[in-house]
């Protein structure tokens, strides 16, 4: 399969680490989005909404949105619990990060590092959101090791991409302690060096 990603996405990398971590055989092909590379009629008819990650795979067919493709290719692993609670509880995860914690802290990462902005010019709400959503996470991560069950789900992998790059989007992570130590282990089990 071929996968369409630019790496400065955590939402990209979501599907390269699950690749990587179940040896799923893929070629990534870089696509800057700033340069409107998903915008070509090519890329359109992958993915009509044109956003990375798409992923085409040998048949033709092609799949598109990080949560759907992670979810896709991690049928029958060990990353999606077996108990259909546990599971439903890591899907309940996997929609909470795509509607309340990456529009707030991969948008203010996005306007810091690659629009240049100063902290100062983000958006107030924004940033009040971001810290929202990760007094949840502590909160959650205090009385439990992993979002889902006590293994590392695709709920970690999902809220991984962007927690750990938090404090590019002017995010400080020192007041949480459980999401620090989480960061760690879930980055440890996925093989990364440590977020700079």
């Amino acid at each position: 399969m071929k996968i369409y990603g630019d790496t400065n996405s955590g939402n990209c990398l979501k599907v390269k680490w699950v690749c990587d971590k179940l040896a799923l055989p893929y070629d990534w092909i870089d696509i800057d989005t700033r340069k409107g590379e998903t915008r070509t009629p090519q890329f359109l008819a992958m993915n009509g909404a044109g956003q990375v990650p798409t992923v085409a795979f040998d048949d033709g067919r092609t799949l598109a949105q990080s949560n759907a493709i992670i979810r896709y290719l991690a049928r029958d692993s060990a990353l999606i619990p077996r108990d259909a609670f546990t599971a439903a509880k890591m899907d309940e995860w996997l929609f909470w990060e795509q509607y309340s914690h990456e529009p707030y802290i991969a948008v203010c990462r996005f306007q810091l590092v690659y629009l240049g902005k100063d902290a100062s010019e983000l958006d107030p709400e924004k940033v009040k959101r971001g810290y929202a959503a990760l007094d949840r996470m502590e909160q959650h991560l205090s009385g439990s090791r992993f979002f889902a069950g006590e293994a590392v789900s695709l709920a970690d992998v999902s809220l991984l991409a962007y927690t750990r790059v938090a404090h590019e989007g002017g995010f400080d992570l020192g007041r949480y302690a459980a999401v620090r130590r989480w960061i760690g282990e879930v980055e440890t089990f996925l093989g990364l060096p440590p977020a700079r």
